[in-house]
């Protein structure tokens, strides 16, 4: 029995992003995420923007970092995390201009974005990652370590700082207008 082998081209990137590596990322590249990203889905964005119209410290430096739109199950024994599937990114359209104009420079997620979150992705230098749905417990392992930090009363939506190892995402929209919905 014969078995195809392919193996494709993975760029690995660190976090924090800065500019010049989000330049060389191009719609379509397969990146493995490796550092700290931050989890935050519907209710913990409403709280951020809540924070930020108050003139309100924020429970992390937005600076460079990445959101993982992801409200992971309870870690099992010996597990960091639970099941850690993206959740639908245009639940968060509305909000994610306003963070990017304020330093988050990626996301990831699943599913298409607003025209409005594509401009805002280009004006601030930013980066859109896809990560596979429904894979939730194969992307955990991919997850070293996870911390809550804020929010504890949204539950599995409080936001938690997650540290990746080799995190496997696809490049969905880049910071020059590539964009695989559209390609």
């Amino acid at each position: 029995m014969s078995r195809l082998k392919t193996e494709g081209i993975k760029i690995k990137i660190e976090t924090p992003l800065t500019d010049e590596v989000i330049e060389q990322l191009k719609a379509g590249d397969l990146v493995l995420i490796n550092g700290y990203v931050y989890t935050a889905r519907d209710a913990a964005h409403k709280r951020l923007v809540e924070l930020i119209n108050n003139n309100t410290p924020l429970p992390f430096d937005l600076k460079g970092q990445i959101i993982y739109y992801v409200g992971p199950t309870p870690a099992p024994p010996g597990k960091a995390i639970g099941s850690a599937g993206p959740t639908t990114s245009s639940r968060m359209d509305s909000y994610t201009p306003l963070l990017l104009s304020l330093g988050i420079k990626g996301m990831i997620g699943k599913g298409q974005r607003s025209e409005e979150v594509v401009k805002a992705i280009k004006k601030y230098k930013a980066v859109y990652f896809l990560a596979t749905g429904g894979a939730g417990a194969l992307l955990s392992r991919h997850i070293v370590s996870a911390e809550e930090i804020a929010f504890p009363e949204l539950g599995t939506e409080s936001i938690k700082k997650l540290l990746l190892k080799d995190f496997p995402a696809i490049v969905a929209i880049d910071c020059h207008g590539g964009n695989i919905f559209r390609e």
